[in-house]
């Protein structure tokens, strides 16, 4: 049995430095780096020659940029999946966030001056990991090929009809981690206003970018996406984004009020502790939507879910980026429905009507 293939890498990065310390990262995790470019023009030509699994991309380059770069490789419909890893601050969020929208996987920061390295080799190798199990099956957004993608890859494993008692609208709750802000960017302008008695959602960002992605999907959506901050109160127009770095709560009330608990499962904020809060406020009245993301974030949410009788729909395989936290619901039979990323909006707005009828069929 021959032994698996290495992963092969690019590097394109202005400073000849960050192009050593990141080959010798990539080799000391066994990656191979097959080429290093020092603009976005070698980037793209390099993807499309030597054809690699991964592409480091930094953002602030000459000429064509980490932005033009991804733009650039869509049409090529490379099977190249790309982290960025390039300095970042709560000033230049906006345009990390916009990388992300624009299909890279994931972001590490670059080491700033006098911090150590040994963090950063250990992200810089499990996002790249990550990104290399989770090359592209589909078109990128946007592809023609896109919009005719089936929907789940397989019925959900415990699709439930509606209970027939007349349902009230839910809270609409959406968990997500890698992957999610582009799933988002292509979810959230498709969603209604008024949705629900609300929106939350809870995505795994480090703190100052979160504020950016909300941002970007408000000027893009018709509910109003916000950053939450203590006392904001659910409301059916508004999406409230848990902010990087602090856990969410939601009160008896129906308002927020943020946590500065330490991490759960290394994760601040996590998704389980807002679901069950939303369990314990509005009970059966919850609708869970469970996107791309590595981990079980959400899973232990799920199950409060299921027992007070709320609703859980759960992204399909076909679109996800990294298809874990998903899974983790669907291999434990708590979907009531498993639908491709370009199916959910019709699924979420039906669910979230507070129709009894016909709200518990996956799609065919």
């Amino acid at each position: 049995m021959s032994a698996p293939a290495r992963v092969r890498v690019v590097v394109a990065d202005d400073s000849a430095f960050m192009r050593r310390l990141l080959t010798d990262a990539l080799g000391k995790h066994g990656f191979e780096v097959v080429a290093t470019v020092n603009d976005g023009d070698q980037a793209l030509k390099a993807c499309l020659e030597l054809r690699p699994d991964v592409l480091s991309l930094d953002l602030t380059m000459p000429g064509l940029d980490g932005i033009g770069v991804l733009r650039g490789l869509r049409p090529l419909e490379l099977p190249v999946s790309v982290v960025v890893v390039s300095a970042f601050s709560p000033a230049h969020g906006a345009y990390a966030v916009d990388a992300l929208a624009e299909g890279a996987v994931d972001l590490v920061a670059k080491p700033a001056a006098g911090e150590g390295l040994e963090e950063f080799i250990a992200d810089l190798g499990e996002k790249v990991r990550l990104a290399a199990a989770s090359r592209r099956r589909r078109p990128a957004p946007g592809h023609p090929a896109a919009a005719a993608q089936p929907g789940p890859a397989r019925p959900a494993a415990a699709a439930r009809p509606a209970p027939g008692r007349p349902r009230k609208a839910p809270v609409v709750m959406i968990a997500c981690s890698t992957g999610g802000p582009q799933a988002l960017t292509q979810l959230l302008p498709k969603l209604p206003s008024p949705l629900g008695v609300g929106t939350v959602i809870v995505q795994h960002m480090p703190p100052g970018f979160t504020g950016s992605l909300a941002t970007r999907l408000d000027n893009a959506s018709s509910l109003q996406v916000r950053e939450a901050q203590d006392g904001d109160r659910i409301d059916s127009r508004t999406a409230l984004i848990a902010p990087g770095g602090r856990h969410l709560h939601l009160l008896a009330d129906r308002t927020a009020k943020l946590g500065d608990e330490p991490p759960v499962g290394a994760l601040r904020p996590r998704a389980d502790l807002t679901i069950v809060d939303a369990v314990r406020v509005f009970g059966g009245d919850v609708l869970l939507v469970v996107l791309t993301g590595m981990g079980k974030d959400g899973l232990d949410g799920a199950r409060e879910v299921r027992r007070r009788g709320g609703r859980i729909l759960a992204e399909a395989e076909s679109s996800c980026t990294v298809y874990g936290m998903p899974r983790a619901i669907v291999e434990a039979g708590l979907a009531d429905g498993v639908y491709d990323l370009n199916l959910l909006p019709e699924a979420i707005a039906r669910e979230a009507s507070g129709s009894a009828a016909g709200a518990g069929r996956a799609a065919a």
